[in-house]
């Protein structure tokens, strides 16, 4: 899909004939000679979006085939109501920030959407946001309903059958600790946020997934990580995997579970659960010994599937995995390429 659309305008004088013209004839205009001081005056200006070519966030709309999102790195929210054909921003004017790195639809109230600025792959690069907004209306305005002192979102899940109930996970500030940190629920549509998952001021909230069978199981993945100019670091004893199954209220660490790496430092993780079997649930796994792990119970156990570089390299900026929502046995995975799976994660195409 394309990422940007560039509107290029020149300005050039405008000449006025001295006697009407019959629009119902050719009209011969000859050469118009302009001095060049004149036109060194004239430069081209990109007028948007300024910044573009990666996004990291998109969603379908359910119930609507013709609609989709995708969220600009640094050109804010753009929507397709014709299946991809065309593009348009949503967002323009009604932000105060240029980068979305987390969109949802909700999937009961299509008209109500979800978006956290600012970018979580923390890449040499970044630009950062200034929080959440919503719109009631399909894009057409928005509202800033909090998160403010956090840098990038990472993840916004909106509950399959109840639209007040919203899942964020925050990132926070890329070089230096602050609170704003981890997984927040609201029950209200997103006017009051409350902390339900929170390790420490250096660990962000990097990954969510909802049971789509049952919502109250949701996983969480938990990232220390920052980046500063002159240094970044992947991977911290604030790491891990969390799962809670009464609708984030409480959460039980499941990152040492048996089957996932037993020692060594957790980077990122990227998690998803099939939408074919509960109990089947992937896990991407930042570690000496990571890889793609696969669990057939809910994440009580697991079981190493495929430990390829190419799938794990660079795991800082990708780390990203989502199983398909019918089919138990497909999952793809996001790297340097898009892999697909059709046997649980052993081979990949």
């Amino acid at each position: 899909m394309p990422s940007t659309r560039f509107l290029l305008l020149l300005s050039l004088p405008l000449f006025a004939a001295a006697q009407p013209v019959s629009t119902q004839q050719p009209v011969s205009v000859g050469p118009v000679t302009l001095d060049s001081s004149f036109l060194s005056a004239y430069r081209w200006r990109n007028i948007g979006p300024d910044r573009g070519g990666r996004s990291i966030a998109a969603s379908g709309v359910r119930g609507r085939p013709s609609e989709a999102y995708f969220g600009a790195v640094g050109g804010g929210l753009w929507k397709t109501t014709d299946a991809g054909e065309n593009w348009a921003p949503v967002t323009d004017g009604q932000i105060n920030s240029a980068s979305v790195g987390a969109v949802a639809v909700s999937e009961s109230n299509p008209d109500i959407v979800f978006i956290g600025m600012g970018e979580t792959c923390i890449r040499g690069n970044i630009m950062p946001g200034d929080g959440v907004y919503k719109s009631a209306d399909a894009g057409k305005t928005w509202t800033h309903v909090g998160f403010a002192e956090s840098h990038g979102i990472a993840k916004i899940r909106i509950h399959p059958t109840n639209p007040l109930i919203v899942y964020v996970a925050a990132f926070g500030k890329y070089s230096v600790p602050n609170p704003e940190r981890g997984v927040f629920k609201s029950t209200d549509g997103g006017q009051t946020w409350r902390k339900v998952l929170y390790r420490d001021d250096k660990t962000a909230a990097i990954d969510l997934a909802i049971d789509p069978k049952d919502p109250n199981v949701i996983y969480a993945a938990m990232w220390e990580a920052y980046r500063k100019e002159y240094q970044m670091s992947s991977g911290g004893p604030g790491s891990g995997l969390f799962k809670s199954t009464d609708g984030g209220e409480t959460w039980t660490e499941i990152t040492r579970n048996r089957g996932l790496p037993a020692a060594g430092l957790v980077g990122r993780i990227g998690v998803s659960v099939s939408g074919g079997n509960s109990g089947r649930v992937y896990a991407l796994v930042e570690n000496e010994n990571g890889g793609l792990f696969r669990s057939e119970d809910g994440g009580a156990t697991w079981a190493m599937i495929n430990d390829n570089r190419s799938i794990r390299q660079r795991a800082f900026y990708y780390t990203h995995v989502f199983a398909d929502p019918k089919n138990v046995d497909v999952v793809y995975l996001e790297n340097t390429s898009l892999f697909r799976s059709t046997d649980g994660g052993k081979t990949l195409t």
